[in-house]
């Protein structure tokens, strides 16, 4: 049975990965793992080809513990039991699951216990945010660790590891100057891609070298069609969310065009609409609004018309005016809570005990309530929210907080509750 040089090439140890040396560079938290024999669960994320499936597989053969591969979109719950047994009989069992965000409740459930207790150190290898896509029981109980895209030099290093190693292509062809640059600029990061169009192109020749020109003619498509000095599918995106915060659009739609080329909606509308709602904010939150509903719509239909509502929200972003006064009082509030993690004052909880009833804050009282002191007492002065006057919008509301923070609050409720209704 032929295999392909992709997998052929597979490293079996951590030694042997490309990048990611902040995984598995002499303090990466692998390698910690493999010098001090403490198995752990933990989930990789990142895109295809970077090598979460081979990392983990590397980390159990350093580690010297029999693993399992099982497949979340395919795997069973009568293969998954069988997993467990072998797990018991085994006394611990380490379980690579690819494509775990697919794992549905129920396979979930019947995981858990043995993760918590530790007969199943489980791999976990997902192309999407864990963040976004993973039931948080699982999250809890696992590690997470990003898995960058390879760089362009890690690439080119992997072809030349391929030409001359004996899985490999036996050093049985020469190349042409150029093609393994050319390779690896269309790769994406994509070290498996790249594999397979060497292997492409050693199949094409019929002099036992390899030219540049032969993969030029017969190279349908590239991976992800980035440029020579900008091939990383992350820094495109944070380029493309530059773009739009700095109001330019027509950099928002090269690097949007890039981004179309990897057929990922899912990623440009995370980052999309955290944009939105980050650099826009209260400045426009009927943009934000309107970025959601392009991306609906761009769902519903697929690229390539995708592109012309994705495009449209994009360009009513960049020309937008912009605020980060949300955020940027929700990350002052963050900060608060860690020095002050104060209680809510008795009035203001659901069931508040041994209040009077004309203590309590009044459900039918709404002249009240922008009176009311919500803050807990000892830090009832704190300001979170900034507003940012780049817009009508905000400024109106800006407006209304001066006269709200003009007149105060208070936490005296039986006083509030006697004053008359106007």
């Amino acid at each position: 049975m032929s295999t392909t040089l992709a997998h052929n090439m597979r490293p079996q140890c951590l030694q042997d990965i490309l990048g990611q040396e902040r995984l598995v560079g002499k303090n990466g938290i692998l390698s910690q793992i493999v010098k001090k024999r403490h198995p752990m669960s933990f989930i990789l994320y990142g895109p295809p080809g970077c090598g979460k499936t081979t990392l983990a597989i590397a980390l159990a053969n350093d580690l010297h513990i029999p693993y399992r591969l099982f497949n979340a979109s395919t795997g069973n719950q009568k293969q998954m039991d069988a997993l467990i047994e072998e797990a018991k009989l085994s006394g611990e069992l380490f379980v690579i699951i690819d494509e775990i965000h697919r794992l549905n409740k129920a396979k979930q459930d019947h995981l858990l216990p043995h993760i918590e207790n530790g007969l199943l150190i489980i791999a976990g290898c997902t192309t999407a945010n864990p963040y976004h896509s993973i039931n948080p029981a699982i999250r809890s109980r696992c590690q997470i660790f990003e898995v960058k895209p390879l760089t362009k030099d890690n690439i080119i290093q992997g072809l030349k590891n391929a030409l001359i190693s004996n899985n490999g292509l036996k050093n049985q062809f020469q190349v042409e100057n150029g093609v393994l640059e050319y390779i690896a600029s269309l790769s994406g990061g994509d070290i498996r891609y790249a594999y397979n169009t060497l292997e492409m192109a050693s199949i094409l020749s019929d002099d036992h070298c390899i030219h540049l020109q032969d993969i030029k003619k017969n190279l349908t498509h590239s991976n992800v069609q980035y440029d020579k000095d900008e091939d990383q599918y992350y820094d495109t995106l944070s380029g493309l969310q530059k773009s739009i915060r700095g109001s330019d659009p027509n950099g928002a739609m090269y690097y949007l065009a890039k981004l179309i080329t990897a057929n990922d909606i899912e990623s440009l509308e995370r980052r999309v609409i955290t944009t939105a709602y980050e650099d826009i904010g209260l400045a426009n939150p009927n943009a934000c609004m309107r970025t959601v509903i392009a991306f609906q719509t761009a769902k519903t239909i697929g690229f390539p018309e995708a592109r012309i509502p994705i495009a449209s929200a994009i360009i009513d972003l960049c020309l937008s005016p912009k605020s980060k006064s949300s955020e940027s009082a929700i990350d002052n509030a963050l900060a608060s809570l860690k020095e002050h993690p104060y209680s809510a004052p008795e009035y203001l909880r659901l069931t508040p005990v041994g209040l009077a009833e004309d203590e309590k804050y009044d459900y039918n009282r709404s002249d009240l309530w922008e009176y009311i002191q919500y803050l807990p007492e000892q830090i009832k002065n704190e300001i979170f929210y900034t507003p940012e006057l780049t817009s009508k919008y905000e400024q109106a509301l800006a407006n209304n907080y001066q006269r709200i923070l003009k007149h105060g609050r208070t936490s005296n409720i039986k006083k509030l509750n006697h004053t008359k209704k106007k």
